[in-house]
């Protein structure tokens, strides 16, 4: 029940980032640059606090085990946080979060909240699944036609049509997940995620002096509707996204931690329709079934020694 609850938390409040965003964009409250501005501020801000007192936590914890042991159990105890201490991200993943950001808020100036998803999602999937070919993974013949389907879905996705207006959009949400999945694939390294994403958030706040550059010129146009979308984004779902996701992490299996990211571009997809009155296109059906379908039928024919799905974030 705990697993189910914070996984369904999770997925919902990776999925309402596209909506946010979307309704920010849509009725003009806000411009791209602004709202990613204030989702990275925001974010930076909320997963500090939780920072300082993940990191009260741990000392308190260590200090209590070392007060009533002294054994070697302890000793290793002590290594393995302080080794979790020390892991504060890195600046090219900071970048990567950055280009993320940005792209996906310029993206959303032209698609709808699940196409923008969708894309989103299979640029991800397809970044981590092309790194681990890279890397001379070994794909069973099965995976090689779910990789082919999966391409050919989201090649009829990306073409233009009365669904995307804009192949520019689509292109920019596209190397939104790219810079997601580079994210995501350096992520796995990292002891502890849910550190390691908060202080990437803070070191992208060097950038905002340079997006302030272009974000200036259209203060004037901003809503305080546009502002608190923006806050909401950066601090809930993305911030306590996080969170709730790296609670639900290890109370899952990796095959069912990626099985369920596939619910993220259906939910975005329903909310865009319930909230902001966007249509479902047989375009989006068809890809969304070969794409989705293409991915779990991958993802249940993984290797155990493949890459730790569950470490995988795929944000909306």
């Amino acid at each position: 029940m705990t697993a189910t609850f914070y996984t369904i938390v999770a997925l919902v409040a990776f999925a309402t980032n596209s909506l946010l965003c979307r309704m920010a964009l849509m009725e003009d409250a806000i411009d791209p640059w602004n709202f990613t501005i204030l989702r990275l501020l925001s974010g930076a801000i909320c997963l500090g606090i939780i920072i300082i007192f993940h990191t009260h936590r741990l000392k308190h914890q260590t200090q209590t085990a070392t007060s009533f042991n002294s054994d070697f159990n302890t000793d290793n105890n002590n290594a393995a946080v302080a080794a979790i201490l020390a892991d504060k991200g890195s600046w090219l993943n900071s970048i990567s979060l950055v280009v993320y950001a940005l792209c996906f808020s310029l993206a959303y100036v032209d698609l709808d909240t699940g196409t923008g998803a969708l894309i989103l999602f299979a640029a991800v999937q397809l970044t981590m699944i092309g790194w681990g070919i890279y890397q001379k993974e070994q794909l069973t013949v099965l995976q090689w036609l779910a990789l082919a389907f999966a391409l050919i879905g989201f090649v009829y996705l990306m073409l233009p049509s009365a669904t995307i207006p804009s192949f520019t959009g689509a292109l920019t949400m596209a190397l939104s997940g790219i810079a997601w999945g580079i994210y995501s694939i350096r992520g796995k390294a990292c002891l502890s995620p849910l550190r390691a994403t908060g202080f990437n958030f803070i070191r992208s706040l060097v950038v905002i002096p340079f997006l302030l550059i272009v974000a200036i010129s259209h203060w004037a146009g901003i809503s305080m509707q546009g502002v608190v979308l923006a806050v909401i984004s950066g601090s809930i779902t993305s911030g306590l996204g996080y969170c709730m996701w790296y609670v639900a992490m290890p109370l899952l299996k990796n095959t069912q931690a990626a099985v369920v990211q596939l619910c993220v571009p259906i939910i975005a997809a329903l909310a865009g329709v319930l909230f902001l009155s966007e249509s479902l296109s047989l375009r989006f059906i068809i890809a969304s079934i070969v794409i989705l379908g293409a991915v779990l039928v991958f993802v249940l024919n993984k290797k155990p020694n493949n890459y730790n799905d569950s470490a995988v974030i795929v944000e909306s």
